[in-house]
């Protein structure tokens, strides 16, 4: 039964964790956000691969955003592979990101960012691992013993340390009150576990789609697209509506698949405009969202429970969990073990 595998328990597992974090790292976190203004930190820049890169896409947003932080994602081969590793700015804040903390190019980026002299931090489940042994602070992802291939709660913990990061640094109490409430959010999303599993079967022999995403949610985009790219082999290509336009376009026809996550917000009349240009050209509509103007588009309507924008990508993700886990299932894939992959990857 799909029900007793360790990726739907992991998926299922991810109130709880997410209450943990919130619990037992809020304290660290502030730690940390003090020794960034103590700093006078100006920039960020994010060291990650794979869904920790994807986490990363979020902090770019959501730091931008709301403490006008500029966050670039580095390139770790320089750091490892050709040994030419930039020169980082005075105040910068390197954030190593990783699940395992174990991969040797992003421990690298710390290791040289501390050479230089900058503030270096690591968010990951391992705080025992070489990252986080490198960083002057380590957050801990309190997501438990993390088993299954495809991660899920310890991403959902990465968005949520970089929103308790943002909030703190801010001084938001607003934010900070409104944090409290993603483990609620999160359990309201795995209602629709039926709706998903409705809708796998209706994608069955699916081999092609796109994930589209933006602001906030462009992160969720890329993060939907991988965990269908592992589970199902499915080519799941992430865009953001804007990038998309520009060329991408050209794609749809009738019937293609497209996956459009459009929560309300900011970019509500933006994304109707996309989604009626989508349905011009005959796609066939899968839209994430709580709002009521998008999902009428949508020939497939995911419903999502009413919360802030910038919080909306650690609830909006979860469908895209549970819809990669049911699909690989509907396609008779194995979601415990995903050809040619393992739990911890290591590139240097």
């Amino acid at each position: 039964m799909l029900e007793q595998t360790t990726l739907y328990q992991e998926i299922y597992q991810q109130p709880e964790s997410l209450g943990r974090l919130i619990e037992l790292e809020t304290v660290n976190i502030r730690t940390l956000a003090e020794a960034i203004r103590s700093r006078e930190i100006t920039n960020v820049v994010v060291a990650a691969r794979g869904s920790s890169d994807n986490a990363g896409r979020y902090a770019q947003y959501l730091l931008g955003a709301a403490n006008r932080l500029p966050v670039a994602l580095t390139t770790p081969s320089l750091f490892s592979i050709y040994q030419r590793p930039p020169r980082f700015a005075p105040g910068t804040l390197v954030l190593g990101i990783s699940q395992s903390g174990k991969s040797p190019d992003i421990v690298s980026v710390l290791a040289e960012a501390r050479r230089q002299g900058q503030l270096t931090a690591a968010l990951t489940n391992s705080p025992g691992s070489d990252l986080a042994q490198t960083a002057d602070y380590v957050i801990d992802l309190r997501a438990g013993d993390e088993r299954s291939i495809a991660a899920t709660k310890t991403y959902t913990g990465e968005l949520l340390a970089i929103a308790l990061l943002s909030a703190l640094l801010a001084e938001d109490a607003e934010h900070l009150l409104s944090l409290h409430e993603v483990p609620v959010f999160v359990q309201q999303a795995l209602e629709m576990n039926d709706s998903v599993s409705q809708l796998a079967e209706r994608y069955r022999y699916m081999d092609a789609c796109v994930v589209i995403g933006r602001g906030y949610n462009y992160a969720t985009a890329f993060e939907i697209a991988l965990k269908l790219k592992e589970l199902t082999y499915t080519i799941a290509e992430p865009y953001s509506s804007a990038d998309f336009l520009h060329g991408p376009l050209a794609l749809i026809q009738h019937g293609f698949p497209a996956l459009v996550v459009s929560p309300a917000g900011a970019l509500g009349e933006e994304m109707i405009r996309f989604l009626q240009q989508l349905r011009q050209r005959e796609a066939e509509i899968v839209c994430i969202s709580n709002d009521p103007a998008a999902l009428a588009f949508g020939d497939k309507q995911l419903r999502l429970p009413q919360l802030p924008e910038w919080l909306s990508p650690l609830v909006a993700v979860i469908p895209g969990q549970l819809l990669a886990m049911y699909l690989a299932y509907a396609k008779n894939f194995d979601p415990e073990k995903p050809r040619g992959l393992q739990k911890v990857t290591e590139t240097r």
